[in-house]
């Protein structure tokens, strides 16, 4: 195991994971350790590096090993069958490996790369993603492969000449990967992830359509126009195609296909080693939501009192950036980089800048989201997407979906200063090649969202009200993702309770709480926002009691994001080596 663990998994967890060859207890006993074992380990590394590219060569790209531009994976039935039982073969001979010969370096990227090798299983087998979820395509929230053509479009990595090339090799491999797409789904298919395919696989035809020809317009190369012309068709109506099979599905469409109290534990222990019981996990949960809950009413009672919350929160999202939200978060960079100067809070490794732009329309599903480039790139800009209001809703549903600025504030914050934008600067700069390619749900989000609520901690815009506010409604979003996800996955908890529920107590505005509710049946580790946050605060307080209390936050920080993006309980194990003390 990579960690103590804090319980035993419910027995069908346990059993599905002795299934899948990732209990301790199969290790088999170390061997003799010849002179050159500490040696052979980052070749073996390499090897699953390389290897995985091979088989995720769209991953390869977009991190910016550019010889795999324009492929897909297999995603026939058959292979991905196949990447499983190559999975399992690495996982064994990186558990038989000889322990003695390893450094603590090492042995923690043992671990590290069994938590990966375990999340590629955990999706592609236990929660039968590729054969019933959409996102699988689409590109799922924890990483790996996507039909997202961003890499080769919008990402400025070579000439545009070239980049028009990728561009016309991938839409001949949509135009294969396509039919063993509609193949693999399976019907019928809850309503949320029909809505979620049409939305993403009509969303890139369009795209294909209208942005793919005005992006490379500047390309004088007239046969090179002539072929995108002729490959753009094919791969967009394949897509379309794909689009409109769901949508003759809608009639016969099904409630959430959950995942069970069982394999919502093995998700948690197979991709980030987390082993608490889900009570004690639901109860930490409502319990920071109890939190969050009264600090909005505190605030509310300065900056509108005599009102609801719910009046109060909708006075503080009816305060609109101005210029609108791509603007107002472009005015907002600045500032968040030089308080994060200002106050040291953590070390800026690098001068990378992020941009800000408009969400391309086949990735709109969540409000906000940031694309960094890979360890392999250099001299890359990231991309802050925001995206607009979904043209189905209501006028006045658009309107209220456009944060207002003190919330767009800390959704900057999460991704940018000192969100995904900063840690991933630090994660492509980790030695370990392993760390920089593969960061962890929990890590990534856990650290993002901490972010936010440590800005605030350290006195971002000097205690405003409507400041806090808007951090407080960022927080409660994710308090209620997290309960929404053990609720719909363990419980019963039906789409219309979680909407209800992100409505009265994450104070959303309609649209937003109705695309929330939703993204947790097909997305269900989007508890890890909460997940990694907490784990994150009770690592700070337990490591840095004994270092100075908040005098240890820059230390703390710096220490805790020179580990890449791994699993929170290995690095908690890492900084803390001996302690006993539970990860929440």
């Amino acid at each position: 195991m990579t960690t103590a663990r804090t319980v035993r998994l419910g027995l069908a967890a346990a059993s599905l994971l002795l299934a899948l060859s990732v209990t301790g207890c199969q290790q088999a006993p170390p061997a003799a350790t010849p002179p050159a074992a500490a040696a052979a380990w980052p070749a073996l590394v390499d090897e699953f590096i390389e290897s995985f590219f091979k088989a995720h060569p769209q991953v390869a790209a977009s991190v910016g090993r550019h010889e795999f531009d324009g492929l897909l994976p297999d995603w026939s039935a058959a292979g991905i069958r196949a990447e499983v039982a190559r999975l399992k073969a690495f996982r064994e001979r990186v558990t038989t490996f000889p322990d003695a010969g390893l450094d603590a370096a090492q042995r923690f990227e043992r671990e590290y790369l069994l938590t990966r090798i375990d999340r590629e299983i955990f999706w592609r087998e236990a929660a039968d993603a590729p054969f019933r979820n959409p996102e699988f395509y689409l590109g799922m929230s924890d990483g790996g492969d996507s039909l997202d053509p961003s890499t080769y479009v919008v990402r400025p990595y070579a000439t545009p000449e070239v980049r028009l090339r990728a561009f016309i090799k991938y839409a001949g491999s949509v135009v294969k990967a396509a039919p063993e797409i509609r193949k693999n789904l399976r019907t019928p298919m809850p309503a949320t992830y029909i809505k979620l395919g049409v939305a993403g696989f009509g969303g890139l035809a369009e795209f294909y359509r209208s942005n793919v020809p005005q992006a490379f317009a500047g390309v004088g190369d007239a046969a090179l126009q002539q072929q995108l012309k002729e490959a753009i068709e094919p791969a967009a109506k394949a897509l379309a195609d794909l689009a409109d099979w769901l949508k003759s599905e809608q009639p016969n469409a099904t409630g959430p296909d959950a995942l069970g109290p069982e394999r919502f534990a093995a998700m948690l222990h197979m991709t980030e080693r987390v082993d608490v019981p889900l009570a004690d996990l639901e109860a930490a949960g409502r319990a920071d939501l109890a939190r969050n809950l009264a600090a909005l009413k505190e605030a509310c009672d300065k900056f509108a009192p005599s009102t609801t919350l719910k009046r109060c929160t909708e006075r503080v999202s009816a305060h609109k950036p101005s210029g609108g939200v791509v603007a107002g978060a472009r005015a907002q960079l600045a500032g968040l980089k030089q308080f994060i100067i200002d106050t040291d809070l953590v070390t800026i490794p690098g001068p990378e800048q992020a941009l800000v732009e408009e969400s391309p329309p086949f990735n709109r599903q969540n409000g906000a989201y940031i694309d960094t480039p890979g360890p392999y790139e250099k001299n890359l800009p990231s991309v802050y997407y925001i995206s607009p209001p979904d043209p189905s809703w209501t006028p006045a549903e658009q309107a209220a979906y456009i944060e207002g600025q003190a919330s767009l504030l800390f959704t900057s914050a999460h991704e940018v200063w000192p969100g995904h934008f900063l840690q991933f600067m630090w994660a492509n700069r980790v030695p370990s090649k392993l760390a920089s390619l593969f960061v962890g749900y929990a890590f990534a989000e856990g650290w993002a969202h901490y972010g936010e609520e440590m800005m605030w901690e350290k006195g971002l815009r000097q205690g405003d009200p409507e400041t806090h506010v808007g951090q407080l409604m960022n927080a409660l979003l994710r308090n209620v993702r997290f309960l929404s996800a053990i609720g719909m996955h363990t419980k019963c908890m039906s789409v219309a309770e979680s909407e209800k529920m992100f409505l009265d107590q994450g104070f959303q505005n309609p649209g937003a709480a109705r695309q929330q509710a939703a993204r947790g049946t097909y997305d269900p580790g989007y508890l890890n926002y909460t997940l990694g946050k907490l784990m994150i605060r009770k690592l700070r307080t337990d490591y840095c009691e004994s270092r100075g209390g908040e005098a240890c936050w820059k230390a703390f920080h710096d220490k805790l994001l020179s580990y890449g993006g791994p699993p929170i309980p290995l690095v908690r194990k890492a900084m803390l080596p001996g302690d006993t003390r539970p990860v929440l």
